[in-house]
């Protein structure tokens, strides 16, 4: 291969890889029939009694009350102007087929879950750039992933039973990592909360530098 040609495809490289800002994407729906939040008082529990006061509710759940103060009501532990019923679900995992352009060859794939199948993914042409490797073009390569999809849910309910918000969030992810991805996927439910009722819309968030890469794919 010509040697110009060569330093044009590691400049990219190089480039592409300073440029690259990684997201996170969830699929959020809300419906409600909530007002300006007017200082209420919220209660968090399980939907899944089993999950009550594990040590593992409680790390989401502090999530959840984080967003609640923000978005202007009073976290208490007594009886509450309304009560926050939250859960999580995370599914089996199951193989997914995927394809990418193979632009560079040998090239490997760089990173981590860097595109919206597993939850991340890099703004910077799609996430798809690789290291050092074999030269080339055309072509597509074509792999398959073990992937979990992961829910969580939210329900607010006033004292007398009424029930004034239902939220749900879904990502896809390929490490399992759940504790790693609740933070985004509990903002993503709360961004711009309550939103419009019953739409469903892609959430997406600019992860923090310094991110786990653990965090981001397989």
């Amino acid at each position: 291969m010509p040697y110009r040609l060569i330093t044009a495809i590691l400049l990219l490289s190089a480039f592409v890889l300073a440029g690259c800002a990684r997201t996170f994407e969830a699929d959020v729906a809300r419906f409600h029939r909530l007002s300006a939040p007017q200082q209420q008082t919220v209660k968090i529990v399980a939907i899944d009694p089993d999950k009550q006061g594990s040590l593992e509710f409680e790390q989401y759940a502090g999530l959840v009350r984080a967003q609640l103060i923000d978005a202007g009501y009073r976290p208490t532990e007594g009886d509450a102007d309304i009560t926050v019923e939250f859960d999580w679900l995370v599914s089996e995992g199951r193989e997914k087929v995927f394809s990418r352009p193979n632009y560079y060859g040998g090239y490997p794939y760089y990173g981590h879950g860097f595109f919206h199948p597993y939850g991340f993914r890099s703004s910077y042409y799609g996430g798809y750039y690789g290291g050092y490797g074999g030269y080339g073009y055309g072509g597509n390569q074509v792999y398959s992933v073990t992937v979990h999809s992961v829910r969580m849910t939210v329900a607010m309910v006033r004292s007398n039973d009424e029930v004034v918000f239902e939220g749900r969030a879904d990502t896809t992810i390929s490490n399992n990592d759940v504790p790693s991805v609740m933070p985004f996927l509990v903002q993503a439910m709360f961004t711009g909360f309550p939103g419009q009722s019953g739409q469903t819309q892609t959430v997406e968030l600019k992860l923090p530098k310094g991110s786990k890469s653990s965090s981001t794919g397989y």
